[in-house]
Formats: C-alpha cells, structure tokens, sequence
C-alpha cells in the first residue's frame, strides 16, 4: 500500500486554469516540477504531490486508488458512474460552470422539447436511427431513454462536436456548453427541456484511501480552507477610528447605522493613547456628552455594502478608515466537514 498522499488536478481543457488559480487563492500555491511537467507540489500541504492529469483520467485515477484526491466535473464523475470507489467531498468549487445539454438543428423548426424530438426520433426509424454525437455516452443514453425517445443510436466523438450534424456524421448532439455562442455559431440550440446536468468543478477522494488517518486528515484541511474562502469571498474587512465618551457610547452610535452591524455584530476596543504622538483636538460632543476617547470598531461586510458603510462611519466621525478583502472566515465546523467525519466515523474517534 502506498504511504505517500497524492491529489490529480487538470493537465488540460477547461479546468485547468480555473484550479490552479483556486488553489493558490485558498492558500494553497501549485508548482509544478521543472523536470517532470506531470508532478509538482502544493504549497501549504506538506507530504502532498501533485500530479497533473486530463480531466477525464483524474476520476479513474481516483476510483483505481491510483491518487487519494483529485478535482474534475461532475459530469466527468456522472459518466465514470464510480460512486462505489469515489467520495464527492466538495461539488461546488464555484469555476467550470456549464450545462451538459441536447441540441439539435436549428432547421428542425418544430423540434423545442423532448417531446418533439420523441416524434422526430419515430419519423427518423423509417428510414433510420437518431444518431446522437457525444462524449458522455453513459448520460446521453440515460438521459434519453427516461424522456421515452427511441429508437437512437449514441456516436461516441471527441474535439469539435458541433460540425457533425452540419457534415451529415450526426443527427444531434449532446455535449457541454457555457454560453452557447458555439451552437449558434454552428447553427444548433439547445432544447428547451434538454440540460441533462448543470456541472462545475468537485472535489473528489477514493473511499477506501480515507481510512488512512494521515489522508482524512489532509481531506479535513482542504475542506476547511476551501469553505472559509468561499465565505469571504466578496465580504471586507472595515477598520475604523470613532471617538466616543465611553464603549457603550460608540457601541450606541454605531448600531444606529443599518449596514454597521457586521456579521455577528461590530467589534468594539478602545485604543491605546501613544504619549509620543501631537494631541488631537477634541471633537464635538457625541449625543450631548463630550467625546474624551478613540476607538477602534471593526466589521465584515459584503461588497455591495462597502460604500455605505464607509459613508455611514463617516457619518458618526470614524476617521482613518481602512478595507482589506477578506481571506478566510472561519466559522463553526462546515458541513461538509461533518458529513465526511460522519462517512469515516472510525477515523474521527482515532
């Protein structure tokens, strides 16, 4: 049995990038080697390689035991059908995003839904099947047969799909698309009812590799810092200096403001008078009572929120203000923590 631990990103296509730049802004920074381009390290995960494989390949990898982790689509899991072996311990990485649909001629004016091209599946068995071009055959054949569409014959292909019906090689298609500029360019759309799944990025682990302490507990970190990046994504951090009679003077002045709350609440402390700095001179009086000290509130907000908490600490003479975006937020245990925790019980007791 294997003692190191391994995790296969994208070597190619549309994932590639999109991983890369995901892993460095969780804090985990890839570097791949300078002698072998397949193999490379994860800054912030010691004992933990990296190997660069196809999408398509990284699920198998996974289900073989070959690599414990690896990040691909869910419509490369879906058609691998290896749930047995595989564990989805995060599917929603947040980039990938596209729809594996059906799409058929724009010339077929009277085919819009499932239900058309079920009729035009019939007409087409007099003289022939429906020949559908894919990479997902296992999907495609699914997906087809619950909408009662037969008789039709799945083409597996590979490259540029949208051409084969245009070449007489296919009647349809059923392949991946992000904007559907490519389909309308080639004279295809999708079927109204036609998505077949909605997929992005996951992250995924072979089952029996996370019985090894050593690869849960790396499964644990990585969720961890994955969740507490996607929170703070698009939330700030706002430091500001309010002067104020006393704590709950400034604590009253700044609840008054509808966007100062924060996310449990604004974080109050009173600062530290430096003996070697020009006096200030006292400002007016806040609610009749004379504002004597500073102090330093603190809170997160969204970016749809920051330039009316700016105004509004200004409102209340915050001074000095100063937005960092966030990082991390770490909150109580995520829930995907908890599930994997509750998979491999024997694991967590250890």
């Amino acid at each position: 049995m294997r003692s190191d631990i391994r995790l296969a990103l994208p070597s190619k296509g549309r994932l590639q990038q999109g991983a890369l730049d995901f892993f460095t802004r969780c804090g985990f920074s890839v570097k791949a080697s300078s002698t072998r381009g397949y193999i490379g390290t994860i800054g912030g995960l010691d004992g933990v390689t990296a190997l660069f494989q196809r999408p398509r390949d990284i699920v198998l990898s996974v289900a073989n035991g070959g690599v414990d982790f690896g990040v691909t689509g869910l419509d490369v899991i879906a058609e691998a059908n290896v749930e047995e072996r595989v564990h989805v311990i995060h599917d929603a990485l947040g980039f990938g995003k596209c729809r594996l649909g059906v799409a058929v001629p724009e010339d077929w004016a009277d085919v819009r839904t499932t239900a058309d091209l079920k009729v035009k599946a019939a007409q087409l068995a007099q003289s022939g099947l429906l020949r559908v071009a894919t990479v997902f055959p296992h999907l495609s054949d699914r997906f087809l047969r619950r909408a009662g569409i037969t008789p039709f014959e799945v083409i597996e292909a590979e490259g540029s799909l949208e051409v084969l019906p245009e070449i007489g090689a296919a009647d349809i298609i059923c392949d991946l698309v992000e904007t559907g500029n490519t389909l309308t360019q080639n004279r295809l759309r999708l079927l109204d009812d036609g998505v077949v799944l909605t997929t992005q990025a996951a992250l995924v682990a072979n089952r029996d590799a996370l019985e090894r302490p050593a690869v849960m507990r790396v499964a644990v970190e990585l969720l961890e810092y994955i969740e507490a990046h996607q929170r703070a994504e698009g939330f700030f951090l706002i430091w500001a200096n309010v002067r104020g009679a006393s704590f709950e003077d400034v604590g009253r002045l700044v609840t008054t403001q509808t966007t100062l709350g924060g996310l449990q609440g604004p974080t109050i402390a009173p600062i530290y008078a430096n003996p070697h700095s020009s006096p200030t001179t006292p400002s007016a009086s806040t609610n009749g009572k004379p504002a004597s000290q500073w102090f330093s509130v603190s809170i997160v907000v969204s970016r749809a929120e920051l330039t009316d908490a700016i105004e509004q600490l200004r409102s209340i003479g915050g001074s000095g203000v100063i937005v960092t975006p966030t990082t991390y937020i770490f909150e109580e245990q995520p829930a995907r923590v908890a599930a994997l925790k509750r998979l491999i019980p024997s694991i967590t007791r250890a």
